[in-house]
């Protein structure tokens, strides 16, 4: 009897340390990104509405770093997120490239030996646009030198990890990014600024790995 306690005890312990997020633990995720902007913006040359900007999916990366067993600090990278920019009356007339790294306090419900660990993320985002471009359409209308400029803005999560075994995770998660920017370019010669919100929601699956 007093050894099958023993051994009850060992496997107790080794359960423990199987599927724990515990303090000092790194993890990377990889998987999925789906960008998908709400945007909005002021009315296009007096007559076209607002801009609107596709979806696009890239590879994200997020990069973790546990500071106790609940708190966590997490790094969202990804590949170049390219959309497509129009307006309604004109269809695309653009495209436009940017990265929108984001890093994030959280905090990881639930005990630290669970396999199923469920968090909420919130933190700063700095959003970057580059290979701004007009296509063939928008330089037909007289459409030219197009530049949006970068953004700060806060940025939030939800989050849930599954514990695979001791070194393997599945993850899903859905991020909101508050993005401003100001969308310049000439028309016929003439500049035009129009602030263009694209705050979107970016849902990502992905698999991780801890060490």
């Amino acid at each position: 009897m007093k050894k099958l306690a023993v051994a009850a005890l060992i496997l107790s312990s080794f359960s423990g340390s199987l599927w724990a997020h515990e303090a000092g633990e790194f993890f990377i995720r990889a998987g999925s990104a789906t960008a998908r902007p709400t945007e909005g913006s002021d009315n296009v040359l007096g007559s076209l509405g607002g801009f609107n900007v596709d979806n696009n999916t890239q590879l994200g990366l997020t990069f973790t770093y546990m500071a106790t067993d609940n708190v966590g600090v997490e790094l969202l990278a990804a590949t170049p997120f390219r959309h497509k920019v129009g307006t309604g009356p004109t269809g695309d007339i653009a495209t436009v490239h940017h990265l929108p790294p984001s890093l994030m306090a959280q905090w990881y419900f639930g005990d630290a030996n669970s396999k199923v660990r469920p968090y909420v993320g919130a933190g700063v985002n700095y959003t970057t646009f580059f290979d701004e471009s007009f296509n063939d359409t928008g330089k037909a209308a007289g459409l030219s030198d197009l530049s949006l400029k970068d953004s700060w803005g806060a940025a939030g999560q939800v989050g849930l990890d599954y514990l695979i075994n001791r070194d393997w995770l599945i993850n899903m998660s859905v991020w909101y990014m508050d993005i401003d920017t100001e969308v310049k370019f000439k028309a016929g010669g003439v500049q035009q600024n129009v602030d263009t919100r694209l705050d979107p929601w970016v849902f990502m699956f992905s698999a991780g790995y801890r060490f």
